[in-house]
């Protein structure tokens, strides 16, 4: 199979939001992405999703987000990147130590993660861009 890719992008607006990951979903299942993982593609997307649109973005409707699906015979790669300026990965409290557990937030990369068989993040002065990958 030749690599495959579809591209997208939207207004920072979150009412836009279950359109677009039904997108990602109908792309998924008609590329043959394991049916098990579909789930799980559906949280980590409309996780990395709307942190692009509410954190990222600032729900600034002049601010867009772009996303990039790469499909090939083994994997599909889903990209969310939005305008911001970033964040400091390293700076994110771990979500699983005691004073965190309670926290209503700060949980996302850590579901992302336990959702994906890879995730990425790029940072540069055009925004921040999330990767989400699963194996076929």
């Amino acid at each position: 199979m030749a690599v495959k890719v579809l591209k997208r992008e939207i207004v920072s607006d979150p009412v836009l939001l279950p359109e677009l990951e039904e997108y990602v979903i109908n792309a998924a299942v008609a590329n043959n992405v394991n049916e098990d993982k579909i789930n799980n593609l559906a949280l980590a997307f409309s996780e990395a999703a709307s942190n692009a649109v509410l954190h990222g973005n600032k729900n600034n409707p002049s601010k867009k987000v772009f996303i990039v699906i790469t499909i090939d015979d083994d994997f599909f790669k889903v990209s969310i990147k939005d305008e911001g300026n970033g964040f400091k990965l390293d700076q994110v409290p771990d979500p699983t130590k005691p004073e965190n557990i309670l926290k209503e937030s700060g949980r996302g990369i850590h579901i992302m993660k336990s959702f994906l068989d890879d995730l990425q993040y790029k940072f540069s002065e055009t925004g921040t861009e999330v990767i989400l990958v699963l194996r076929k």
